[in-house]
């Protein structure tokens, strides 16, 4: 039995730079339903939060008569239209690899449906390193709440409290914490102060983000939990 940490990543802002593409999948979902002028920065509010519950609070605020599952499939379907143009995060994509190398147990956890976390991962060339996954649709409730880190410690056969989570976003972190699973934090949008909510909780937190993410350091302080 493996007895080294896992390690789980959420997908979107963290191991690949997808949310651009999200945002311009979001985009020109609403304008499909007569809404415009969706901005780059009203998108920035739902980074963390799970597809489902992003359209169920847009389709509340713009009273879009469709249900949200017609909103999920348009815009999963401008989403993958888009995706073949993901990218990796090049110190993201060296850290998996460092933990690949060394054994540790490996999943992607995300608020994305299958088919969006097949494509980046795929496009990406992730997929070989990270075979083992979790979708939105595979769990009850989104992030903050832990079901989806909890299921792919299920999946990998590993204790919640073996697992370290790596996230971008408050809600994913807070899923972390309610998991009971240690995290790395590597904001995508920064918290109100550097060690303040919504990172508070994490347990290496890289205030630059993506920019001063370090693979060593990180794979260091994970090996320190074994």
């Amino acid at each position: 039995m493996n007895t080294m940490p896992a390690v789980i990543f959420d997908l979107d802002g963290t191991l690949v730079d997808s949310e651009p593409l999200y945002y311009e999948a979001g985009r020109r979902t609403l304008e499909r339903y007569g809404v415009s002028g969706f901005t780059w920065e009203e998108h920035a509010q739902f980074i963390g939060i799970g597809t489902r519950e992003t359209l169920e609070t847009l389709r509340d605020r713009y009273r879009i008569g469709a249900p949200v599952d017609e909103l999920l499939a348009v815009k999963n379907r401008h989403y993958l239209e888009l995706a073949a143009a993901t990218e990796a995060c090049p110190a993201m994509r060296a850290f998996v690899e460092r933990l690949r190398a060394a054994g540790h147990p490996l999943a992607v956890a995300s608020g994305s449906s299958r088919s969006a976390i097949e494509t980046a991962l795929k496009a990406t060339g992730l997929d070989a390193l990270l075979p083992v996954y979790v979708s939105a649709e595979d769990v009850g409730r989104g992030k903050p709440e832990p079901d989806v880190f909890l299921a792919a410690a299920r999946l990998l056969s590993v204790d919640p409290g073996r697992c370290v989570v790596v996230e971008d976003a408050g809600p994913g972190v807070e899923a972390a914490r309610r998991a009971g699973m240690d995290c790395i934090a590597v904001p995508y949008v920064a918290g109100p102060t550097p060690d303040g909510e919504p990172f508070a909780s994490a347990g290496l937190l890289f205030r630059g983000g993506q920019p001063e993410f370090d693979a060593e350091r990180a794979y260091e302080w994970v090996a320190a939990h074994g």
